[in-house]
């Protein structure tokens, strides 16, 4: 594909929180063009197309069979992200899907073998890898300042739920169409980072889901202990509880322990609203014992991100650059269908889990 096209961008699925968000990504992109939405919700869809002067469908065929697409960026209820990723790839489309792709593992076995069979590209938004100070947090690791990996501890806590049902997005709080609760929408994002930044992956669990409402037949917190196939162990806690009050409203912390030194950081998140001139400065901290670091061996990097608009400012901006880079150059996505696969594997244990009251290995 020439490098210098221009790629035409379907939105499918607008009753979700990112595709507003995701429209001045693709605007500000210089090969991205968004032509298009199909949405079922025909008060939703009129709304959006009215606000970025887009074509609407309410039916999907249609639009498939009507306009030229190049990327599907799927913002679907989770159960109805893979089908509607599988008639893409049929139609030869690349696949931007929301995380995590679907409902569960099986699912997005699906997708990926559509996307292998027609030869199209497929990514999802775990977006966190992009960061300055995660790339600085893995080579750290990889560098060998902190030692053998011992434990890592992280929490995501994000808003509340009602948040949800002023987006048009009440689906989320119902498990048969979202899978379940925060730990598929926002654990999921700390799952893949922990895979990625250690380099190994979650091979047991073990896990208590809290669910503090009958309004709705998810959880809303979910706490989980970790063991890494390499014996590194860990805690992590999700949660969709957090006082309006908290800065940039989320509570986010990852924190590395090895046997020369540790490294933590706590996320300002985010984007356009953290980035500039005016912006909080992100501190990664580091300890540790390495001849390398030896006059300071206790350091605070700071860093500042460029101002970007549109989903989770420069991290997005950085997803979707890096996407259309794997699909012009015809090479793998940075975030893989596979990878996907292995972040809800881990899903699907801590919630057996949790149902079964014991530890639980996770399947490969």
């Amino acid at each position: 594909m020439k490098k210098n096209k221009i790629l035409n961008v379907a939105i499918i699925g607008l009753r979700h929180l990112h595709p507003r968000a995701y429209m001045p990504l693709f605007e500000d992109c210089k090969q991205t063009i968004v032509i298009c939405a199909y949405e079922q919700n025909s008060q939703v869809l009129e709304t959006f197309c009215k606000d970025f002067n887009l074509k609407g469908y309410s039916n999907l065929d249609e639009m498939l069979t009507s306009e030229k697409n190049d990327i599907a960026a799927i913002f679907l209820p989770h159960c109805d992200c893979a089908d509607a990723a599988v008639k893409c790839a049929e139609k030869g489309i690349h696949l931007m899907v929301e995380k995590p792709i679907a409902e569960s593992s099986e699912s997005v076995k699906k997708v990926i073998k559509a996307a292998q069979k027609n030869n199209v590209k497929l990514t999802t938004c775990y977006c966190w890898r992009y960061h300055p100070v995660i790339e600085a947090m893995k080579k750290i690791i990889d560098d060998g300042f902190v030692g053998k990996i011992v434990s890592v501890e992280a929490r995501l806590a994000a808003g509340r739920v009602e948040r949800y049902i002023v987006g048009n997005s009440e689906w989320m709080l119902q498990k048969e169409k979202s899978g379940g609760g925060p730990m598929y929408n926002l654990g999921v994002h700390w799952i893949d980072l922990l895979h990625y930044l250690l380099g190994d992956s979650i091979d047991e669990v073990c896990a208590r889901n809290i669910k503090t409402s009958d309004k709705y037949d998810i959880e809303d917190s979910s706490v989980a202990m970790l063991k890494f196939n390499a014996g590194t162990v860990g805690v992590l806690s999700v949660s969709y509880i957090v006082p309006d009050c908290f800065p940039n409203g989320r509570d986010l912390y990852i924190g590395i322990k090895g046997t020369k030194g540790v490294i933590s950081y706590c996320p300002k998140y985010e984007g356009e609203a953290g980035s500039g001139a005016a912006a909080q400065t992100d501190i990664l901290e580091v300890y540790s014992d390495s001849e390398k670091l030896s006059g300071a061996a206790a350091r605070k990097l700071s860093f500042q991100l460029d101002k970007v608009r549109g989903y989770s400012g420069y991290m997005g901006k950085a997803y979707l650059e890096g996407f259309i880079d794997a699909i012009l150059k015809n090479k793998q996505p940075f975030i893989t269908g596979d990878e996907a696969v292995s972040v809800l594997n881990v899903v699907e244990a801590i919630y057996k889990s949790d149902q079964q009251n014991k530890w639980t290995k996770v399947e490969k």
